[in-house]
């Protein structure tokens, strides 16, 4: 254990529930499973915040603001229950000697799945049907069949990997696009940033899965969207930032593609009276593609790992999913 830990304050903090709609009891109860050896502690009000971190060695939550970061005396890591971590102080972070993990992986099969889900929706023109059923109509729709076309991927990380994966029985050509395309990747062919419309220029379904950067803010802008085929479908599984909205809005009324299917959105939330909710060819989901029942207990371990590797092993560099600065 670390020195620094006083014998009654907690080893793991649990930070109060933000707003991504799971709860953060069950996340303290399944890391309360497996460090049987630590003290688990959930904060459930400010006052506890502010108790229980000051001499706790390891905060977990969605976010640590300032004020709370300076009475944490003894914080060695803060693991962000994110896979994104630009909302966090991360430059106050490292000057107080923090370590950041994040949950980056963690979502990758559910995302996985609904990717998939959507490219069938889409491919085989469930939502039509769906929308006929609801109004009783027995009519013909001429579906399409995913075998034989082009899937491009953008990201090629755990999430993209996890879509390329989970292609492979379908008989679809892949394209990746990364930033570092000499490392290869699953897909058939890797693209760089630089040769994006090349690729989007063959495809028939595209999926953002790649991190906001200043690389990929607005990738998918009026004239990338205007190199896809009308035909063509958008899934973004990303961050909503990725797509400039009012481009995507355009083509989607202009029939520039054939569809899109949104699990974020810029903005996000989507307010009520924004167009896309009046879209017949535009599928939005919640930010939710991520979150099914084994969010928690694949968080909690990852950070039982590294609690273990940071106080009974003393080896920082086993830490999983450490978040790096520039």
């Amino acid at each position: 254990m670390s020195s620094a830990v006083s014998q009654d304050s907690p080893d793991v903090v649990v930070l109060r529930e933000g707003t991504e709609g799971l709860s953060m009891r069950d996340y303290a109860a399944e890391l309360t499973d497996r460090l049987p050896e630590y003290t688990v502690a959930h904060a459930r009000t400010p006052d506890a915040e502010r108790d229980l971190v000051r001499h706790a060695p390891v905060v977990t939550g969605n976010d640590i603001d300032r004020d709370l970061l300076d009475r944490a005396e003894a914080l060695e890591l803060f693991a962000c229950t994110f896979a994104g971590t630009d909302h966090l102080p991360l430059d106050a972070l490292a000057d107080h000697g923090v370590t950041v993990t994040n949950a980056s992986g963690i979502h990758a099969p559910g995302i996985a799945e609904q990717v998939l889900g959507s490219l069938l929706t889409f491919a085989r023109r469930l939502h039509v049907s769906w929308e006929r059923n609801r109004r009783s109509v027995w009519r013909h729709v001429q579906s399409t069949e995913l075998k034989g076309s082009t899937v491009t991927v953008v990201g090629l990380g755990a999430v993209g990997t996890a879509v390329v994966d989970r292609l492979a029985g379908f008989d679809v050509d892949t394209i990746g696009v990364r930033h570092s395309p000499e490392k290869g990747g699953p897909t058939d062919e890797v693209f760089g940033y630089d040769a994006v419309h090349e690729a989007l220029a063959r495809t028939d379904y595209l999926v953002l899965a790649c991190p906001l950067t200043d690389l990929t803010r607005h990738l998918l802008d009026a004239e990338a969207l205007a190199t896809l085929e009308p035909s063509s479908v958008v899934v973004n599984v990303a961050r909503g930032a990725v797509v400039d909205t009012d481009a995507l809005v355009a083509a989607l009324r202009t029939s520039g593609i054939r569809g899109a299917a949104l699990d974020v959105t810029d903005p996000e939330p989507l307010p009520a009276e924004h167009p896309l909710w009046s879209l017949d060819n535009a599928l939005l989901t919640p930010h939710t593609g991520g979150h099914t029942p084994e969010h928690w207990p694949r968080l909690a371990e990852i950070l039982a790992g590294n609690v273990q590797a940071l106080f009974d092993d003393g080896d920082e560099t086993t830490l999983e999913n450490v978040v790096h600065g520039d």
